[in-house]
C-alpha cells in the first residue's frame, strides 16, 4: 500500500499492479479507488493499473484547505511525476471526470488517452447548460448531509444503479466487495468536494483536447445526465460515446464485462494492438 507526499504536505495512497501501458484511474466523489476493483483485476494482465485515493478520500489524509477540482488534479499531476508516467491512459468517473479534464490541461504531453465514464464538464444546469441536474439538487444534497451524514451517504449509493439493473445478490456482493471495510470521507470534506463540483466549469477546456476520448455513460444515469456526455461529444475533438443501454451511474462495477471490453476495444486502438 505506497504513499507519497505532496509538496503541501498531503499523503496520497495509491496502489499498481500489472506491467504494460499505465492505466490511472480516478475514482468519483466521497469514493476512493477501491471502486476500480473488477478493472484491476481483468485488464492488469495487459496494462500496468494505477489507482489513487483523492486527498480526503479512502486512506489519503486531508488538508483544511485545498480541496477543488483543481486540488485534487494537482494530486494526479504529482502522481505521475512520481512514478514517471508517459504515454498513460487517463480514466475518471463522475468527479474524476471533472479532475481528469483539469490534470490534463497540465500533464497532455504525457497522456496518450482519456476515458471519461459518467462524467460532465459542469455538474449543475445553466441556462446554457441543460444537461445537468437542476442547483437545488446539489444544495439539498448538503442539506441532507448535515442532517444525517451516513444515511445520506447510503442513498446516494443506492442512487448510482438504476432500478431493477441490479439483482439483490449483485447488489449485496458489490456492496461487500467495494463499499464495505471503504472509508468515507470525513463530512466536512464531502460538503468541500461538492462545492467543488457545483462551481466547477471544465467547458472550456473541451476544445483542447487533442487525444482519442471514450465517453462511456450508463442510459439511466440519474446522478450525471446522459446528455452531459453526448455535449461533450461535440465539443472533444476526436471523442467517441458508447450509451451502455439500461446502466445507471456506475456501470464499471454493475457490468464489469461489457464496460472492459469496451474500454479494451478503445484501448486497442489507442495503443496499436491487435
Amino acid at each position: 500500500m505506497p504513499f507519497f507526499e505532496t509538496p503541501s504536505g498531503v499523503t496520497i495512497r495509491y496502489e499498481t499492479r500489472g506491467a504494460g501501458p499505465p492505466l490511472v484511474f480516478l475514482h468519483g466523489w466521497a469514493m476512493s479507488g477501491r471502486v476500480w476493483r473488477y478493472q484491476a483485476e481483468l485488464l492488469a494482465s495487459s496494462f500496468r493499473i494505477i489507482t489513487m485515493d483523492l486527498r480526503g478520500h479512502g486512506e489519503s489524509s486531508s488538508t483544511v484547505t485545498g480541496r477543488t477540482i483543481e486540488d485534487f488534479a494537482g494530486d494526479c499531476v504529482e502522481l505521475f511525476d512520481r512514478l514517471d508516467l508517459h504515454d498513460a491512459t487517463l480514466t475518471g468517473w463522475s468527479m474524476g471526470a471533472q479532475v481528469a479534464l483539469r490534470a490534463f490541461d497540465r500533464i497532455g504531453k504525457r497522456v496518450a488517452a482519456l476515458v471519461l465514464v459518467g462524467g460532465t464538464p459542469i455538474f449543475t444546469a445553466t441556462d446554457d447548460f441543460p444537461s445537468a441536474l437542476p442547483p437545488e439538487e446539489a444544495r439539498g444534497m448538503a442539506i441532507r448531509l448535515r442532517r444525517n451524514y451516513a444515511k445520506t451517504m447510503n442513498d446516494f449509493i443506492d442512487g448510482m444503479f438504476a432500478e431493477g439493473e441490479l439483482s439483490a445478490e449483485s447488489y449485496q456482493r458489490i456492496v461487500r466487495e467495494i463499499f464495505t471495510g471503504g472509508r468515507l470521507p470525513e463530512p466536512g470534506v464531502a460538503l468541500k468536494a461538492l462545492d467543488a463540483l457545483v462551481s466547477s466549469d471544465l467547458r472550456p477546456l473541451l476544445p483542447e483536447i487533442s487525444v482519442p476520448v471514450l465517453l462511456l455513460h450508463g442510459e439511466r444515469d440519474t446522478i450525471s445526465l446522459p446528455d452531459a456526455s453526448r455535449y461533450m461529444m461535440a465539443h472533444l475533438p476526436h471523442a467517441v460515446l458508447q450509451i451502455m443501454e439500461g446502466a445507471g451511474h456506475a456501470p464499471f462495477l454493475s457490468r464489469p464485462a461489457e464496460f472492459n471490453s469496451l474500454m479494451s476495444l478503445f484501448l486497442e486502438k489507442v495503443y496499436g494492438v491487435d
